[in-house]
């Protein structure tokens, strides 16, 4: 069994998930990359239950909410509580390149990932150039 020893840790640790420390920062991790014609964010929630996730998008805003809760109950005693709860948001900026009309979420290990198809006006593509003579020929934009 975990003895309580120190009578001020709970400030301490309430002004961590405020404020946050360098190990433990209050905010929600994230990867963010590109792979041929998605871009992917990758959102680290581990223990959320995937019911408290909403995950919208506003013109070109992304955000991204989450809540993890104590268990709580008439028997439930805590004995130590390091691991940050509450509500967790992020935002993202997301190009104009970026269709997100077709965007796609899915929640697995405790990782909610994004994918959002990158939109064909963005995508390169071949234009035609009118040359004098025998024709046209083709060149990458």
């Amino acid at each position: 069994m975990l003895m309580r020893t120190d009578p001020f840790r709970e400030i301490d640790r309430l002004a961590e998930q405020l404020l946050g420390t360098n190990s433990r920062p209050a905010v929600m991790h994230m990867d963010a990359y590109r792979d041929g014609d998605y871009f992917y964010a990758a959102f680290d929630l581990p223990g959320v239950d995937p019911d408290s996730i909403d995950c919208t998008v506003e013109r070109n805003v992304l955000t991204v909410r989450a809540q993890r809760r104590r268990p709580t109950g008439d028997n439930v005693e805590l004995v130590a509580a390091e691991r940050p709860m509450g509500t967790f948001s992020r935002q993202l900026f997301l190009s104009d390149t970026l269709d997100t009309d077709r965007l796609e979420a899915g929640y697995d290990h405790g990782v909610l990932t994004l994918r959002i198809p990158v939109a064909e006006r963005a995508k390169p593509r071949r234009v035609a150039i009118a040359t004098s003579g025998n024709g046209h020929r083709q060149i990458d934009a």
